[in-house]
């Protein structure tokens, strides 16, 4: 996997990266930043028309009937190419493309190959938008891109090895360092941070007094970074409330654990959370915004999570949750959640829409935010 990590650190400077399939070399490359002159670059590198990869979200809000998987759009010459990048990228309304115009796109739509599979598997773990430029290299240009890689210019990495780069680092933590650090709700607490190993994302285990004496379920808390809530103490969301009430339930219960997980904005990071925050502010809710920008629901994972706890020495726990999904996922990975104790922000102007998504769309537990029952623990 060394070789994806290091393609994952090219693509986010704007790089071209060649994957391999058997005998099929293609060229990759992020639509971040790409414009016309991207496109018809690539195309003069691989001696092949390049095409658009996008994600099966995108395809559902473009209004393609069977978007149950990704796809492949040529960009062929004599096409608004621009118009189409922008479009995929989710800058351009669907109205100003036309009716007619978007079925005559639906219908060149090729299936997509395990080369672009893999492509769209490093834009995710990227933390870019999950659509991507790709163009097979013909043979006659072949030798040239061969040249490329063997100087060192490009890298090529394996289309099966990218397409499991979404698993990250389970099973590859590296617990790097420790201190303590008294907080103003918990003074006796420890911070454990963990490395993946393609360096993108560090996570970090509070451990609250001394939890996990016995057999008894350590109260445990799993937060999704969120920058703008937990640190500027955003309204658009309860994330900075609950992470504080967290700590002090946690210290209430005697101790435990909260895990930081970086996976801000439900996994799809930053720059694309305040994306679709922009889109938000157009009228969709937090889960549409995603599906324009091409991703799904919920891209987090909690593999790691799991590794964490396992690191710590934990199979057993009490999870401070409304959301039944993180449940789920421990319990798949072998952690048994014992009980469930509800945890809430505050209900606002500016994030009533976005709680009610969370509720009425993903299954989160918030009914006791909505009719004023705070002490419900579920």
């Amino acid at each position: 996997m060394h070789q994806v990590e290091r393609a994952i650190f090219d693509l986010r400077r704007g790089m071209t990266v060649v994957v391999i399939d058997g005998d099929t070399r293609v060229l990759v490359q992020a639509i971040e930043g790409a414009g016309e002159e991207a496109v018809s670059r690539l195309a003069g590198l691989a001696g092949d028309t390049p095409s658009l990869v996008l994600s099966r979200h995108r395809l559902a809000v473009l209004g393609e009937p069977d978007a149950r998987r990704l796809a492949r759009l040529p960009l062929a010459e004599g096409t608004d190419r621009q118009r189409l990048v922008d479009l995929a990228f989710g800058l351009a309304p669907e109205a100003r493309i036309g009716r007619e115009a978007l079925a005559r796109w639906r219908r060149a739509l090729e299936p997509a190959q395990a080369a672009d599979r893999a492509a769209l598997a490093l834009m995710r773990r990227s933390l870019l938008i999950p659509a991507a430029l790709v163009a097979r290299v013909s043979e006659a240009e072949w030798s040239a891109v061969q040249a490329r890689l063997d100087d060192g210019t490009w890298l090529a990495v394996r289309a099966d090895e990218a397409e499991q780069c979404l698993e990250g680092g389970v099973g590859m933590l590296k617990r790097v360092s420790e201190a303590q650090i008294p907080l103003e709700d918990a003074f006796d607490c420890r911070f454990i941070l963990f490395r993946e190993p393609d360096g993108l994302r560090e996570h970090v285990a509070v451990v609250i007094n001394e939890p996990g004496q016995g057999d008894e379920a350590v109260p445990l808390r799993l937060h999704s970074a969120c920058l703008t809530g937990d640190l500027f103490g955003s309204l658009r969301c309860d994330c900075g409330e609950q992470l504080r009430n967290a700590v002090a339930d946690i210290q209430a219960l005697g101790g435990g654990v909260l895990l930081y997980l970086a996976q801000e904005g439900r996994g799809i990071g930053l720059a694309n959370k305040l994306r679709a925050y922009t889109l938000q502010d157009g009228g969709l809710d937090t889960l549409d915004a995603d599906q324009v920008l091409g991703f799904g629901d919920d891209e987090r994972r909690y593999g790691v999570a799991v590794d964490m706890l396992d690191a710590l020495g934990i199979r057993r726990v009490q999870l401070l949750t409304n959301n039944p999904g993180k449940m789920a996922a421990l319990a798949e990975g072998g952690i048994e959640v014992v009980e469930r104790q509800a945890l809430f922000g505050s209900l606002n102007d500016h994030n009533r829409r976005y709680l009610s998504a969370k509720s009425e769309r993903a299954g989160h537990l918030l009914d006791a935010v909505f009719t004023g029952d705070r002490d419900s623990t579920g």
